[in-house]
């Protein structure tokens, strides 16, 4: 683990794995979450690849400032990390918040992106009565209060019954997440739409969907890949919000697919 500074104070948590001259992938994690959700995809992936996960503010090893934190500031904390590393034309993979951040990074830094994956996510993700129901309910009660309903949305099924250690992990991670930062990333949620910025994107893009998804449903994922020209909509079947932590291997595949379609590597 390294940690990269910024101009504003806050320093970011990053794994950065694989060649440093090879091509750049990097991984946002879903709100309530940390980097490790993308162990299991990284470890399925060419070993020529340069790997950069890191812990969003207020989340994993990331510092947790206090808030609030406008999407702006998320945004800015990946294009610094992504200066401080050295990076330029990235593929950007990002899930639920994590897709937020690549859809803003791309309209405002192309020079870091030439791709990107937006994963169980979309331009706007809820509407405010949600997200003000559910930041009062944190607020008044801690992350508690939610763990359940995000773990009802989060898994399919099958997983549910089968693997329930996934289900502890992601537990684990979200109650090991300080208060502030969960708020934080949950007002900036509340506060983002992006529909008019995605709208005007044209690099290549890939979106994924879990058909179980409670967070982000298939046909609100579809809807977003439809703003931009040219993407590739996917879904990976028996899977919740959290696609890649479920099927891990099916996942990295129809990324390395993408990437080798754009001439990533």
């Amino acid at each position: 683990m390294i940690v990269i500074p910024n101009d504003k104070g806050v320093a970011l948590n990053v794994a950065d794995s694989g060649p440093k001259d090879g091509p750049a992938v990097v991984f946002a994690h879903a709100l309530g979450s940390d980097l490790t959700m993308w162990d299991a995809v990284v470890d399925a992936l060419p070993d020529r690849l340069r790997l950069i996960r890191m812990d969003m503010r207020g989340h994993g090893q990331s510092p947790c400032p206090d808030g609030p934190y406008p999407m702006g500031d998320l945004v800015g904390d990946a294009a610094r990390a992504l200066d401080n590393l050295g990076v330029k034309e990235c593929v950007f993979v990002g899930l639920s918040i994590g897709g937020i951040i690549a859809q803003g990074l791309a309209a405002e830094r192309l020079d870091l992106v030439r791709g990107m994956v937006i994963s169980n996510t979309a331009a706007k993700i809820g509407t405010p009565w949600i997200w003000d129901a559910r930041i009062k309910k944190v607020r008044d009660s801690g992350i508690d209060a939610v763990v359940d309903a995000n773990i009802d949305r989060w898994f399919s099924r099958a997983t549910k019954r089968d693997h329930p250690e996934l289900l502890d992990d992601a537990r684990a991670r979200m109650r090991a997440t300080p208060l502030q930062g969960y708020l934080g990333c949950m007002e900036a949620i509340a506060d983002t739409d992006l529909y008019e910025s995605t709208a005007r994107l044209g690099l290549p893009t890939l979106a994924i969907a879990g058909t179980e998804d409670g967070s982000t449903p298939a046909d609100m994922v579809r809807e977003t890949a439809g703003l931009i020209p040219g993407s590739r909509f996917e879904l990976i079947r028996g899977t919740g919000h959290m696609s890649p932590v479920e099927k891990p291997a099916e996942y990295a595949a129809l990324l390395t697919d993408f990437l080798r379609s754009i001439g990533h590597f």
